[in-house]
């Protein structure tokens, strides 16, 4: 396969501009497998490694090729590789911005993807790739959340669930990481209440949220008690600026774990352009978000709180990784007891309309994901 002609949207350089052109066809090793991506989603972080990625992500190689999320077919497997052949239709998790993976192969945003066996999951028959690539990344930020020992180490998924008196707080429900972590955690037997506006309360009790409720209400904490009501709370997984504090004070008042998992700085760094008056825009983001985290520390600290922030690809190095894409997302999947959340919206096809539907959007989108087919 070594001849195979792959393209890739390469980020040259820190703030460099986006751009189409030719990459070398990467071969897999050990337990590496390589897809031919049909299908890929958008997230923040990918559009933010452009512009923020230097500190973000200070290890970066360029040129490299950002992306995380993407369906499509196996082309070539690795010799440790069992769980995969030529011509299987997948879903994977790309980690090629994750430091100790850290190159330009393994960025979704190219013809020709290498991912570990271990970060993928095969498609069932009657699901598309276009569903399909919504769920990686969004599935594993949530899975990190819960599942990790460091955060809130709930017991894992199942297929049949054992309920339990416990219940966990998602605020933001409606967002990717959202949807994700209330069908995760209602599979593993917990209550879920959330969070979001009331035109989506629809489609967060659809995924098993036993209620939600209006983040911007007056009265969101005292309602959120109420429902919670005698059962143990299991901590709170905090996504959207003001989350995190919000949730510090719910965990503390339901007085069951003291642990909130931190999604989303307190600042959005959507408005930072990659170019002109990048400085005088990043600045004063930087520093409120290092007010904001010096604030939270303290108040964690303070009322006994732990806050840990969520890192979306740090499952590919430790077992919750293997424990949602190969132990429990396949049957979850093929059974319909797993809906690739949120629903997709196709923006564009081919590597250069990737940009596009980046600026589409940074302008927002509400419970939607947007795609790209290639």
């Amino acid at each position: 396969m070594q001849d195979t002609v792959n393209n890739a949207l390469w980020l040259a350089a820190k703030q460099a501009a986006f751009r189409p052109g030719p990459a070398p066809y990467t071969a897999p090793r050990g337990n590496e497998v390589v897809v031919r991506t049909r299908a890929v989603a958008l997230n923040p972080f990918d559009r933010h490694l452009q512009t923020i990625g230097s500190l973000a992500c200070p290890w970066l190689k360029y040129p490299m090729v950002v992306g995380h999320d993407l369906a499509g077919d196996v082309v070539e497997t690795g010799e440790a590789v069992t769980r995969f052949r030529p011509g299987d239709r997948v879903l994977g998790l790309a980690g090629g911005a994750d430091k100790q993976r850290n190159r330009a192969a393994e960025g979704a945003f190219q013809d020709y993807v290498v991912l570990l066996e271990h970060m993928i999951t095969p498609l069932p028959a009657q699901m598309s790739y276009t569903q399909a690539c919504v769920l990686p990344l969004g599935v594993a930020t949530a899975a990190c959340a819960l599942f990790q020992d460091r955060f809130l180490a709930l017991a894992p998924p199942q297929a049949q669930p054992q309920r339990r008196n416990e219940t966990l707080i998602v605020w933001g429900g409606s967002t990717s990481v959202g949807a994700n972590a209330i069908q995760l955690a209602v599979a593993a037997g917990y209550d879920v209440l959330t969070t979001c506006s009331p035109g989506n309360f629809g489609f967060v009790q659809a995924l098993g949220a036993r209620q939600a409720f209006d983040y911007r209400s007056a009265t969101v904490a005292a309602d959120l008690l109420g429902a919670l009501g005698q059962a143990c709370c299991v901590g709170a997984v905090a996504i959207g600026p003001g989350a995190a504090a919000a949730c510090l004070d719910l965990v503390v008042a339901a007085g069951g774990v003291l642990t909130v998992a931190v999604v989303t700085p307190p600042a959005t760094f959507d408005g930072i352009p990659a170019g002109r008056g990048r400085l005088r825009k990043l600045l004063p983001t930087l520093a409120h978000n290092a007010t904001g985290l010096l604030k939270l520390a303290w108040r964690a600290k303070r009322r006994g709180v732990a806050v840990p922030f969520v890192w979306g690809t740090a499952l590919i190095h430790n077992e919750v990784g293997p424990m949602i894409f190969q132990d429990y997302l396949p049957e979850a999947l093929a059974r319909g007891q797993f809906i690739p959340s949120p629903p997709c919206q196709v923006a564009g096809h081919g590597l250069e309309a990737i940009p596009a539907a980046m600026a589409l959007h940074q302008a927002g989108v509400s419970a939607t994901k947007l795609v790209v087919t290639l």
